[in-house]
């Protein structure tokens, strides 16, 4: 006898084949925002980056700077910072005709910040804080600028010539006579250079003034090609965690995790996946109903009688039937839905002709303690029923008990 195989149901193929099109597709989305968030992050990069043309970048002034013959360098760690000095032939310093934008970096040490500082006969802190105020001019952060254009208020030729600024951070110019305070509020200077043994440092808070968003605002972009443009060659250095001292940067998560956590999320993840695959697979099609279902009243009066006897129930029995008697005799005397059951039971009783208590009693006070006493009062509210229907309208016949439902 020969083996037959048979082939999956298509049914089973098209499923499988729904679940392969949903991961490819969850793929081809993550690989697509891991791109586009990749060159986002390329393009904005961080403030005062001059390859960045994000609103915090300085890209903007980078290009006018090469308009007017200046070339930009950018290195973006002390390695390629150091080649850059082998280029230019000098070790030590920085060529005469160069300026250095140094930016003030936590990941840089005081000592090689300071270091790096004087390496370079002109050079341009953009973003200082209050390190390099400390170390470079023995000054202090003194407040925020305001938002009205300030004149230079100084005889430095590159304030002069850019004129009125809104200048961002303020610093406490110290009492030191090479050093050339501008642009002040109330005492305290926008922009600080220090001129010592031909060398300038210039301390100027130009993520307010030197970015994209804000280059074009009052005299930001003359300011800028004065101070940065002053000679030939721009080395611009863009700080990195590769450039942070041994022992400056504290370990990362990645560092401080053994090696076997993320082979082991990646694991539970792939788990999870297969489970919900598992899982989550259809039971096939639902079932189909003709509705909708009709029964009949008889049915439905028949099925709550046998669970009431069942239970013995008598006086929820008793009260469904007055219940019943009771709107029925409302509507006979012409009364409204929302008369209460007492001004009903005495309406009736008037219109009979019999005693209040009487009527009262079977239709709302007597409660049947047997069987035989239930049946009693569905007798006494049955002729009750009658005699009312005869004194309203004795013309007619008064109602039957079928189709009545209590």
């Amino acid at each position: 006898m020969t083996a037959v195989t048979t082939a999956p149901p298509p049914t089973r193929r098209r499923r499988v084949a729904v679940w392969v099109s949903i991961g490819v597709v969850v793929v081809i989305v993550g690989v697509i925002a891991t791109i586009l968030s990749g060159l986002g992050q390329w393009s904005r990069r961080d403030v005062l980056d001059p390859e960045s043309t994000g609103a915090d970048g300085a890209r903007a002034l980078a290009r006018v700077l090469d308009q007017h013959g200046v070339a930009v360098h950018v290195v973006r760690d002390r390695h390629a910072l150091d080649e850059a000095l082998d280029a230019a032939g000098r070790t030590d310093r920085l060529p005469a005709m160069a300026t250095l934008v140094l930016p003030d970096s936590p990941l840089l040490s005081d000592t090689t910040f300071q270091q790096m500082a004087d390496g370079a006969d002109d050079v341009v802190i953009p973003d200082p804080q209050a390190r390099s105020a400390r170390v470079l001019f023995d000054a202090e952060l003194s407040g925020y600028g305001t938002d009205q254009p300030i004149g230079p208020g100084c005889a430095l030729t590159a304030a002069q010539r850019a004129g009125s600024i809104s200048p961002g951070t303020l610093f406490a110019p110290p009492k030191d006579p090479d050093v050339t305070a501008c642009y002040t509020v109330d005492g305290d200077a926008a922009l600080l250079r220090a001129t010592r043994g031909g060398r300038t440092v210039t301390l100027i808070d130009a993520t307010e003034l030197f970015t994209n968003a804000t280059l074009a605002d009052d005299g930001n972009a003359a300011l800028g090609v004065n101070l940065l443009g002053a000679h030939s060659d721009l080395i611009w250095y863009v700080p990195s965690a590769g450039d942070a001292d041994t022992g400056e940067v504290p370990p990362d998560l990645g560092a401080l995790t053994p090696g076997w956590v993320s082979p082991v999320i990646v694991l539970l993840l792939l788990v999870g996946v297969a489970a919900a695959v598992w899982r989550g697979r259809r039971f096939g099609p639902l079932v189909a109903e003709n509705l909708p279902v009709t029964v009949r009243a008889a049915e439905t009066t028949d099925g709550r009688a046998r669970l009431y006897a069942r239970s013995g129930d008598r006086l929820h029995v008793a009260d469904r039937l007055r219940i019943g008697t009771l709107n029925r005799l409302a509507r006979l005397l012409g009364l409204g839905r929302s008369t209460p059951a007492n001004e009903i039971s005495d309406a009736v009783a008037d219109r009979l002709g019999m005693p209040r208590a009487q009527v009262r009693g079977i239709l709302l006070d007597d409660r049947p303690d047997s069987d035989r006493a239930l049946l009693a009062l569905s007798d006494s509210l049955r002729e009750l029923e009658r005699r009312a229907h005869q004194a309203v309208r004795p013309d007619t016949n008064p109602p039957t008990d079928s189709g009545r439902t209590p």
